[in-house]
């Protein structure tokens, strides 16, 4: 059986996707929409898809797309989503999965309804790299878990989609969104107890770059930032009563250190080959539908939510509110 993928958006996003769909199997380049006729023909030659779209609405009314990857700016996810979900297709939608989590809320209920899969495009969820730094955390190597760290940042803040709060910008949305998905990586079960919080916005009113410290349970806590004005070293450290583990890149990790009590090397696990790492995400979505799922193991829709409405919450503390949106 062969999934037929139509996207919505021919942006950068939707180029690595549609690298990842010619490599795997099960999944066919289908159908690409744009809003620009050319731009789809195009991008419809370049990766071979079987149809190109110059509308988002004509593509979904195609009976024979299965699968729809929205791949268009974060403040058009919700909506993209969930016109793909009232055509009755399944959605992989690229992260951040909407702009709040009401929005979050309402396209599961939606899909849930429709009796639909629908997804986060999280990567960082699906790729094998998780899975050995939660078995590395199983075996309990540095002992009990007290803390973490998380860095994210590049020098993007004069992108379009960046500084425009028109298109849910800001570092958070955008770059954050990978160090709290961290931070419940490895605190799966804790409780959320509090948030503590600093931006530095822009003259749109969008966040530059922040910090912000998450207080959990057990006496655990996760400290976080986000730029989109410096480059900052991607580091996720995490810090045991035995040790400590360096995770190299918490947004696409390549490489995972363990040392003990001494500072001691004593493990080193390294990323297997892959075509874009976006096939992991893929082939999830594409094993879940198959299988009548309407979510994937590697993000469940609590998950998902859990992840906006921290982010709701950091927004609020720094009086960030996207146009037509409460939050």
């Amino acid at each position: 059986m062969s999934i037929n993928v139509g996207i919505i958006g021919a942006g950068t996003i939707a180029h690595k996707m549609s690298q990842t769909i010619q490599a795997v199997e099960g999944a066919n380049a289908y159908a690409i929409a744009s809003r620009n006729a050319q731009r789809a023909a195009v991008f419809a030659e370049k990766y071979q898809f079987e149809k190109a779209y110059d509308s988002y609405e004509r593509m979904l009314k195609d009976p024979a797309v299965d699968l729809v990857y929205v791949a268009t700016p974060h403040s058009h996810h919700y909506e993209h989503a969930r016109l793909a979900l009232e055509r009755g297709k399944a959605v992989l939608c690229e992260k951040p999965f909407s702009v709040n989590a009401e929005q979050s809320k309402k396209l599961i209920a939606a899909a849930q309804v429709k009796n639909l899969f629908i997804t986060e495009a999280i990567w960082t969820r699906y790729l094998p790299m998780r899975k050995t730094l939660e078995e590395i955390l199983d075996r309990k190597v540095i002992g009990e878990i007290f803390s973490l760290s998380g860095n994210l940042g590049y020098p993007n803040k004069d992108l379009e989609r960046m500084k425009d709060p028109n298109l849910a910008g800001g570092a958070l949305l955008d770059l954050g969104v990978y160090a709290v998905h961290f931070a419940f990586m490895v605190f799966p079960s804790q409780t959320l107890r509090s948030i503590h919080s600093f931006a530095i916005k822009t003259e749109e009113n969008v966040d530059l770059q922040n910090s912000f410290t998450l207080q959990f349970e057990d006496q655990k806590m996760a400290v976080l930032s986000s730029s989109m004005a410096a480059v900052l070293d991607r580091r996720g450290m995490i810090h045991g009563s035995e040790g400590y583990i360096e995770v190299d890149n918490i947004n696409h990790i390549q490489q995972i250190k363990v040392y003990n009590k001494n500072h001691e090397l004593i493990e080193e696990h390294k990323a297997p080959p892959e075509i874009t790492g976006f096939e992991y995400e893929l082939l999830a979505s594409i094993h879940a539908i198959e299988n009548g799922k309407l979510e994937c193991e590697e993000i469940t829709h609590e998950e998902t939510i859990k992840v906006m409405e921290v982010m709701d919450q950091l927004r609020a503390e720094w009086g960030m509110v996207y146009p037509g949106l409460e939050w």
